[in-house]
């Protein structure tokens, strides 16, 4: 469970990196940027442009168009503020926040996205030796059936034999 000092302290970092950016490249401080950070940083996992756009509108009556979110989410990416996954043909972000190591199993029949820990994978990684590259981090990304959907196919599978 997150702590709301956890949060704020993470927030209030990632502000400092967008307000350096801005000032350094002469960008405006827009409301609209402020209020995209804040949003992304307050959600839990991963999120589609949609579900961003839903929170803003519904929670902070903030709404923003569809423009703006993808802008904003590009120049985030650029910052390292927010990770873009591309799953099964759906697009979803993330903060991108100090344990930016991490693993993804996914249904490749419902489509369903787990973070799982893999401790020694990220070790393995981390130990690697590349030659001319720096390593910043990593995502990797399991494909399968979970059990949910294997149950469903299973059932299916007994229904038709009988």
């Amino acid at each position: 469970m997150k702590t709301i000092d956890k949060i704020e302290g993470t927030y209030a970092a990632v502000v400092r990196i967008l307000d350096n950016y801005l000032e350094m490249n002469n960008h405006r401080k827009t409301p609209e940027r402020y209020a995209i950070l804040r949003a992304v940083y307050s959600m839990d996992g991963h999120f589609t442009i949609d579900e961003l756009g839903a929170k803003l509108a519904e929670n902070d009556k903030f709404p923003v168009s569809r423009a703006t979110l993808y802008n904003t989410l590009n120049l985030f990416m650029e910052l390292r503020l927010v990770i873009r996954h591309r799953f099964q043909g759906t697009t979803k972000y993330e903060a991108c926040r100090s344990d930016n190591n991490h693993c993804h199993q996914i249904c490749t029949v419902c489509g369903k996205v787990t973070e799982i820990k893999a401790p020694e994978v990220v070790e393995a990684i981390e130990d690697m030796h590349l030659k001319r590259f720096r390593k910043d981090g990593f995502s990797l990304y399991i494909y399968g059936i979970c059990s949910v959907c294997q149950g469903a196919l299973t059932r299916k599978s007994k229904k038709r034999n009988n």
